[in-house]
């Protein structure tokens, strides 16, 4: 019975030898996502036809120059039809170049005259255009007829409902239908191509009347032209895109793969995973000409990649740019260096003078919804960026004002988003209502720990507010870890088990809490367990072709807990994808590093 029992624990031990000797490593597991990125990325544009959406919910246009031409005075007429389900009186903001003139329903309801250019200011997820006017909508259709004039210089009326500044709203706004399909007369196949009918040019004088003020009649010449539909324009779009996006679609996220994979290389010295990330930045710095033409001259303005350009916004320019600047650091010469730079002087002016800032604080913040709205996404918007760029200036004075930013941000944002009584972070803060407790959403609260790590990964430990980022971070390490789930999981908001368990706050906070062991922050034999835990739930969720599952889609910011309860998740969403191989990374590092 000895021998037995001996024979039994001497199996026993050699199973658990044989298991830890072959488990695949976390860097291994993660090499899985980036391989599977490298086949099925194919950094190209398709040409599809200008969709032609038809609720009335965002921009519409019609580009007379386009269809007319330019360079001589005329006027031009383009009909549609709003339909509403219900009687109702709506806003629209207006913008066009010179006199224009509109009427719905027969009714003159907007009227401006005079010679102007076209003015579009970029908000942060909103045009702003300069004017605006009310319509009465009856049930039902509903004519709208545009007028416009040129001096022969540009040639274009754009019309939108009001944007609803990312809010989260009680009840969906109920948007009347735009175009052609419910007019008597016009083919099926005509409404999809077209909103608008179009016809001109006339004799250049907005007050002078023509046919088409008097009568819309269909097959019948109006001083010599008749009806017909703008010019259809032919866009570049991404390949196949997902519903939260496309893997080279320009945002932070995809910025972050690009970064994660640069590093991906760092640490398994294979080159393919940093020639992913490079195809990634070259593709968008050369794609800047083409992008530009299709968002300001084609008037796309939601086109692929459209936020590279002319834009407000955190998400679309400091963080995405992460990739660029990383490689201006690494690598003294590549074909592309010049393009990079030139980009990345912008962001770096963007992020000095730029973005909108809390009054009295040096904290970034948001116009959205409503002006000095503080989110705590910022913290990984924007910080990381800064700490790239000390590491990148030229100038001791210079690495300095850029570490000195990046350091009273992080803690000026704790004035706003930390809820000292959970010790977690709430989603966003509202300027007007400072009291107002959101939701401890679980990635945000990774993106405050994350920018947290990398400014202690590069502040000089004797900086005056090193020790307080410092012992912010432990804080809310301590208070993470209280919430691991047995399952080593995460909840999609940390403190409501009712609430599903998420990939991508999961993958942050193991990979920060490594950090913090390799670096020495954190107590090895304390948290070691936390991060074990949860990286083995992490590759649990990671399929052997690099699928990743269980990652929440991006949000807006609500007070209401079931918003982000309910949240749809999918797979491979680079919100949590890119987060998912770093973690990869630092739990590789952090075992190469406790296990010497």
């Amino acid at each position: 019975m000895k021998i037995k029992s001996y024979t039994i624990f001497f199996l026993f031990i050699l199973v658990q030898a044989t298991n830890t000797l072959y488990a695949e490593s976390p860097i291994e597991t993660v090499k899985r996502i980036g391989d599977k990125l490298i086949r099925e990325t194919p950094f190209k544009y398709r040409l599809i036809l200008n969709p032609s959406n038809n609720k009335f919910n965002d921009l519409k246009f019609v580009d007379f120059g386009r269809t007319y031409g330019l360079g001589k005075p005329a006027v031009a007429y383009a009909y549609t039809e709003l339909t509403s389900a219900i009687d109702t009186t709506m806003t629209l903001e207006v913008e066009h170049n010179d006199a224009c003139k509109i009427w719905c329903n027969d009714n003159l309801v907007y009227e401006r005259k005079g010679w102007r250019d076209i003015q579009l200011i970029q908000e942060e997820r909103s045009v702003e255009m300069s004017y605006s006017f009310s319509v009465r909508l009856k049930k039902g259709n509903n004519k709208l007829l545009i007028k416009s004039e040129t001096s022969g210089k540009e040639w274009s009326v754009l019309l939108q409902p009001p944007s609803e500044k990312d809010a989260v709203l009680e009840y969906p706004i109920q948007y009347p239908n735009i175009g052609l399909q419910n007019i008597q007369y016009i083919d099926k196949k005509i409404a999809d191509l077209s909103n608008w009918l179009v016809i001109g040019p006339f004799s250049p004088d907005i007050d002078q009347v023509h046919q088409p003020e008097k009568e819309i009649r269909f097959g019948h010449m109006y001083e010599g032209v008749t009806w017909t539909i703008p010019k259809i324009e032919i866009l570049g779009d991404v390949i196949d895109p997902a519903p939260w996006g496309t893997t080279y679609q320009w945002n932070y996220h995809n910025g972050g793969v690009a970064w994660a994979m640069q590093q991906m290389t760092e640490v398994t010295k294979d080159r393919k995973y940093e020639q992913w990330a490079n195809n990634f930045c070259d593709y968008q710095m050369e794609g800047i000409p083409f992008v530009d033409f299709q968002v300001n001259d084609l008037r796309a303005v939601r086109s692929a990649n459209y936020a590279i350009v002319n834009y407000k916004m955190l998400d679309f320019t400091l963080a995405p740019s992460i990739p660029l600047i990383y490689r201006l650091r690494k690598e003294a010469d590549f074909a592309n260096r010049d393009l990079y730079k030139a980009y990345i002087d912008i962001m770096l002016d963007y992020a000095r003078n730029g973005q909108v800032r809390s009054p009295g604080l040096t904290n970034y913040t948001r116009e959205t919804p409503e002006k000095y709205t503080t989110w705590v996404d910022d913290m990984f918007m924007g910080i990381p960026f800064l700490m790239q760029a000390g590491l990148y200036a030229d100038t001791p004075e210079l690495r300095k004002a850029y570490f000195d930013d990046a350091a009273s941000q992080t803690l000026d944002f704790n004035k706003h988003v930390w809820d000292k009584d959970a010790r977690l972070y709430m989603h966003a803060n509202f300027s007007t209502r400072p009291e107002a407790k959101l939701p401890h959403w679980s990635r945000a609260n990774g993106w405050a720990i994350w920018a947290m790590s990398e400014v202690l990964m590069y502040l000089p430990k004797n900086h005056p507010k090193y020790n307080a980022i410092l012992k912010q971070y432990r804080v809310h390490v301590d208070e993470l870890i209280k919430y691991q789930d047995k399952s080593g999981f995460w909840f999609n908001v940390i403190d409501r088990s009712e609430s599903p368990e998420e990939v991508s706050g999961t993958a942050i906070f193991t990979m920060c809490i490594a950090r913090g062991i390799t670096h020495g922050w954190l107590n090895e034999k304390k948290y070691k367990p936390a991060v074990m835990k949860g990286w083995e739930a992490i590759a649990s969720e990671i399929e052997e072709d690099g699928t990743v599952h269980k990652i929440c889609v991006g949000t807006m910011c609500s007070e209401d807990v079931n918003y982000y309860i309910n949240r749809p998740f999918y797979d491979d969403d680079t919100h949590g994808s890119f987060a998912v191989i770093f973690a990869g990374i630092e739990v590789q590092r952090m075992i190469w590093k406790t296990e010497k």
